[in-house]
């Protein structure tokens, strides 16, 4: 039986549990095939589907493919909002206990007009152009004085809370900072007030030297299973230039990041046979938006195992799978 390890994760400094005797063999992981049926681009049914317009409220934002012949992105607020902006900021306490309204944004990135379409199978062309839409949310949005911190993330299938089989991403602005998010960004202040330097910098330079663990790279991004990848087969997707903000890359940037998150889960969609994942653009909050020790990155997670009661009493995550072998698996 192989032997338990434990690691620390650079930027949350929480550990994680391998446990090799757990593991499946990466074959195992894969979802069951089902017979797919020849099906039709749209359906009656989905508000997100060309000539449903009317099941949405207004479109915010729609970007048009090259020709300009048809749209390929629209933006729409999401019909059963998590925060609303007709809100407010302010505080208020009930005794011993804190509060403030629903204040924030939450909208629907419709990701193409086919409705059995997703990013694996997308054309390149499609994605840059999603790219291109998720940047021009980000900062319409970030420019709004009460918005503090803005989440773009996707849900594929429903092990991953994806409601809709339409493709689609979504945006979340809040008008405060969840205490995730200040967790890591103090623990990588922490980091750079000792050694004077990014610790996600450092982490790229040493897999980029280590390579064990790489699974894509361009001229702008490294894509690796990280070191204490909490689950089979994550992925994190890093610009190898310094940036704390995804609303400062640049035109050359957006293309790279396009192709290597196509490239990263066409590849998890051919070797794992499409499974159910969430990813989250992890950026810094706005007030840390120039700062020297935080870095913007695509966490990508598949949706393979399930926690129980050690993970929910422990807080600390068993993961059965070795990161160094997930990575060949993927690039084998």
């Amino acid at each position: 039986m192989q032997a338990s390890e434990i690691r620390l994760n650079k930027i949350t400094r929480e550990w994680v549990i391998y446990s090799p005797s757990r593991r499946k063999r990466p074959q195992d992981f894969q979802k069951i095939s089902r017979a797919k049926e020849l099906l039709p681009d749209t359906e009656k049914k989905c508000p997100f589907c060309p000539g449903n317009e009317h099941m949405s409220d207004a479109i915010v934002l729609e970007m048009l493919n090259r020709e300009q012949s048809f749209w390929q992105t629209r933006v729409v607020p999401n019909k059963y909002p998590a925060l609303t902006p007709d809100k407010h900021i302010c505080r208020s306490s009930e005794g011993i206990y804190l509060s403030m309204p629903g204040y924030g944004r939450h909208e629907v990135i419709v990701e193409s007009p086919d409705h059995h379409q997703n990013i694996a199978t997308m054309p390149q062309e499609a994605v840059e152009i999603l790219i291109e839409t998720y940047h021009r949310r980000y900062i319409e949005l970030m420019q709004v004085h009460e918005n503090m911190m803005a989440i773009i993330f996707r849900n594929h299938g429903q092990q991953a809370g994806a409601s809709l089989e339409h493709p689609h991403s979504q945006i979340i602005v809040t008008g405060m900072v969840p205490q995730n998010r200040r967790w890591r960004e103090e623990e990588a202040q922490r980091y750079f007030d000792k050694w004077g330097r990014c610790v996600y910098c450092d982490i790229l330079e040493f897999e980029l030297q280590n390579s064990r663990r790489v699974v894509q790279e361009n001229q702008s991004f490294l894509a690796f299973v990280p070191f204490a990848a909490e689950v089979p087969f994550e992925t994190w997707i890093m610009p190898k230039n310094h940036q704390a903000d995804f609303g400062s890359i640049s035109l050359q940037e957006k293309l790279d990041f396009a192709l290597i998150l196509k490239n990263v889960l066409a590849n998890l969609y051919e070797k794992l046979n499409d499974p159910d994942y969430n990813y989250a653009i992890n950026t810094a909050a706005r007030y840390k938006a120039e700062e020297p020790q935080v870095h913007w990155y695509c966490q990508i997670q598949p949706r393979l195992t399930t926690d129980a009661g050690f993970e929910l009493g422990s807080g600390i995550r068993i993961n059965p799978s070795l990161p160094e072998v997930d990575a060949d698996f993927l690039n084998a």
